[in-house]
């Protein structure tokens, strides 16, 4: 069967969205060509040209390395039409006008490979409109597209089709979508805004009409909406600056001008805010502008006043006892809210309840199944849960009495009843929209389960909804053991999993124990060990909490044993008979980093954040991270032409004394946390699935460790060059006395200490000097201050 390959793609529009496309598809390493206008000053392809150089500057960065902009091919409409030929991808991503998207249709509809797939990227006009400027050929493989800004960070990608788009076209769009560039698909009928913007601006106009009744002011309110209420932690007013008011207005306008009040009976509050109108005429346009709803003043935080039409200032927090509230099981936190006397319950409650009025009642016009809401707001609005899970969770029917009761009191912010599904036949019979045999779909009128495209094979423990009864990665496969904070087991008897659920995944004593424990069992009886847990986090490193009493019971000798022990465990993963293979996602910093390079294979979620920390807390690596910096730096450096060791150790070097961590799987391997020879996975819910065929395919392919040897080091002379740099950083007032005096003790461990340049080591040695630089700053007054510090309040101390 032929496979629909994705070998270039062309993106039209170098405007915000689509040279930030542009930039996640040389991430992913998909070759990419950016058109725009010719410019009518200077070289013609100057539009483009300066849309590269503004990814290099812009924060979140869209490039994993800025150097790969060169990678970006630069084209223009009037000269370089006939490279769409060369294309299996188009994705045109203008400006959003109707007008200006058909004209380029017609313009490059002759240009499009017969063979490949063309989509609009919009964040809310008619696809099927938009699919009638193009021939009748191109027609059936057409579709919309809606990337999420920004497009590398953001997981919800929306697919739609037209009445003539081809089913086979969204499969293969979808794959490609999944696993090469690593989003969730989610299919939206073609209706306005889609889904998420469809659901989210709706209740963001909610919030802001909720807001005027009860009289909250932004910074209150985004205390309320954000992590407590299982939202992004931006909460509503902050997350409309960084989306960017403009950006906001223009969706709330497509609302405005398809929607009226037949179609959507809640479009009576869609007209657009006063604060915002307000703000728009000012010019004021959020994180862009740098004044929106909130502005920065020095390191103060203000918040705009609509009466005054001034700034004034913010920080005001809601009452705690909301906070404790929201804590509460789904069922009791909603009751609470409902009957709270209190402005800021009566707002909490009434923007919840306007969410599950709206979804319940839009469910069968935009999407396919309820399943398919929840998902979206969850990755398109950062919510943890999406309304229907919630909503479910809560109790469906005490839920869904309550919201009819407040639209018949009208209270509601429309008069439109809950649809009957909502409490008569299967869902009622249910309890909820999901199941296990699949989500509600109020068009079809049945449970439908979720899509499975072969592409999805690869996910094994793909993101679910609640009711759903996935299978657990937790409780998944057959457990060998569970102690000291790791599980032990297998899915197919073949490979090892060692998955660590401490807190944030530290590494404690007993968590080494265990790891070493599960490598001697990967040797004995299976062809490899994945070291994998089903979140966010790979390892932050070492349990300090773990460690500090062991200090204060037994003294410095109960940590140098411990960080001997651990030592041992990161060169038995290095020495074992069979490849153990880190498969890392989120943060794997200090020892977490220490685990990973120590592994025979990394195999990396392309949002992975890697580097040695230690020196936030006033500490070095010593679990074997500046022995492996200095053994890398050696091998690079026989693999050169040069016989100088130091420029080969800098960089290596920096980035522990820095406390340097990758923004990225792509920056990792820049600072050499991951080689050439890893795997960069896109989605990261196929990280499990490539790490297992990865120590599968080392097993079979007949693995041998590497063998023991010893390896050059700079030595005193070049400690001494090191510290001469360090030095003038310190007298000119760039770090403390206690920053040189860390970084000092990082030089003499990766230079292999006093010994002469060019003296063999091994890694034992290096570890050797590890410990002991370790063990001197744990008795050190400034260390312990900030290991406190940072124990006490999450931040670092400086000092």
């Amino acid at each position: 069967m032929s496979r629909f390959q994705v070998k270039k793609v062309a993106v039209l529009g170098a405007g915000v969205m689509g040279a930030q496309i542009a930039a996640h598809l040389v991430n992913v390493r998909v070759p990419v060509v950016l058109f725009d206008l010719a410019a009518k000053e200077g070289p013609k392809n100057g539009i483009v040209s300066r849309a590269i150089d503004n990814l290099k500057k812009l924060k979140p960065a869209p490039l994993g390395d800025v150097a790969d902009a060169v990678l970006i091919e630069q084209a223009n409409y009037d000269d370089d039409l006939a490279k769409l030929g060369e294309c299996d991808l188009v994705i045109e991503a203008i400006a959003e006008r109707m007008d200006w998207k058909l004209d380029l249709y017609r313009k490059i509809a002759p240009h499009v490979a017969r063979h490949s797939i063309l989509a609009s990227n919009t964040s809310g006009l008619s696809i099927t409109k938009l699919s009638e400027a193009l021939p009748e050929a191109l027609k059936p493989r057409f579709c919309g597209i809606h990337f999420f800004n920004p497009p590398r960070y953001m997981f919800l990608v929306e697919l739609i089709n037209t009445p003539t788009t081809e089913p086979q076209v969204l499969d293969d769009l979808e794959a490609f979508v999944t696993s090469t560039l690593g989003k969730g698909v989610v299919r939206a009928h073609d209706t306005p805004n889609f889904i998420a913007n469809r659901v989210g601006i709706a209740g963001m106009l909610a919030t802001l009409n909720e807001v005027e009744k009860f009289g909250l002011t932004p910074d209150v309110v985004d205390d309320l909406t954000g992590k407590k209420l299982g939202r992004a932690s931006s909460g509503t007013f902050r997350t409309a600056d960084v989306v960017g008011l403009d950006t906001m207005a223009h969706v709330v306008k497509t609302l405005q001008d398809n929607l009226n009040a037949e179609t959507d009976p809640f479009y009576a509050n869609f007209a657009t805010p006063p604060v915002l109108a307000k703000l728009l005429e000012l010019g004021n346009l959020g994180q862009k502008t740098k004044a929106g709803f909130f502005k920065k003043v020095g390191r103060d935080i203000l918040r705009f006043d609509l009466q005054s039409g001034e700034y004034v200032p913010a920080g005001a927090k809601a009452d705690e006892v909301y906070g404790r509230m929201l804590k509460k099981p789904a069922g009791e936190r909603l009751k609470l809210l409902r009957e709270s006397e209190g402005p800021q319950g009566q707002f909490l409650w009434a923007i919840l309840r306007d969410g599950f009025h709206y979804a319940a009642v839009h469910l069968a016009d935009i999407a396919e199944s309820a399943r398919d809401i929840d998902f979206a707001m969850r990755w398109g609005f950062g919510m943890k849960q999406g309304p229907f899970e919630l909503w479910q969770e809560a109790g469906w029917a005490q839920v869904a009495q309550w919201v009819q009761e407040d639209i018949d009191a009208g209270k509601a912010l429309s008069t439109v009843p809950l649809p009957k599904w909502v409490f008569e036949g299967p869902v009622a019979q249910a309890g909820g929209v999901h199941t296990p045999e699949g989500s509600w779909s109020a068009s079809q009128g049945q449970f439908i389960p979720q899509r499975r495209l072969p592409v999805h094979d690869r996910q094994l423990f793909p993101e679910s909804v609640l009711g759903a009864n996935a299978a657990d990665a937790n409780m998944a496969g057959t457990t060998i053991s569970d102690e000291g904070d790791v599980r032990v087991w297998t899915l197919d008897g073949e490979v090892l999993i060692a998955s660590i659920h401490s807190k944030m995944h530290a590494i404690s004593p007993d968590v080494a124990e265990a790891l070493g424990a599960a490598v001697d069992l990967a040797e004995a009886e299976y062809k490899g060990l994945v070291i994998w847990s089903p979140d966010e986090v790979f390892s932050v490193g070492a349990d300090l909490q773990a460690m500090l009493p062991a200090f204060v019971v037994a003294g410095i000798g109960a940590v140098e044993g411990a960080e001997e022990e651990l030592q041992n465990v990161m060169l038995k993963i290095r020495y074992a008979s069979v490849p153990v293979v880190s498969a890392v996602r989120g943060m794997a910093l200090g020892g977490g980093c220490e685990l990973a390079v120590h592994s025979a294979k990394r195999v990396a979620a392309m949002e992975s954040y890697i580097g040695l920390v230690e020196v936030g807390v006033g500490l070095i690596p010593g679990a074997g991270g500046l022995t492996y910096i200095a053994r890398r730096a050696a091998e690079n450096a026989s693999a050169s032409t040069g016989t100088d060791l130091l420029p080969f150790l800098t960089e290596g070097f920096t980035a522990a004394a820095m406390a340097k961590v990758g923004t990225g799987a792509l920056d990792s391997k820049k600072l050499g946390y991951l080689l050439d020879s890893d795997v960069i996975v896109p989605n990261k819910d196929e990280l499990l699935y490539v790490a297992l065929q990865q120590a599968k395919a080392m097993a079979d392919a007949g693995y041998r460790p590497p063998l023991r040897r010893t390896f050059r080091v700079a030595g005193r002379s070049g400690a001494a060059t090191i510290k001469g740099q360090l030095v003038n950083m310190r007298d000119g007032g760039f770090i403390s006395a206690h920053d040189f005096h860390i970084a000092s003790l990082i030089a003499n461990v990766v230079t292999g200490g006093d010994v002469d340049a060019g003296s063999l080591v091994t890694e034992e040695y290096l570890m050797a000097l590890e410990r002991k630089a370790f063990c001197s700053l744990i008795v050190h007054p400034k260390t312990q201050e900030r290991i406190m510090g940072m124990l006490s309040t999450g931040k670092p101390v400086r000092n």
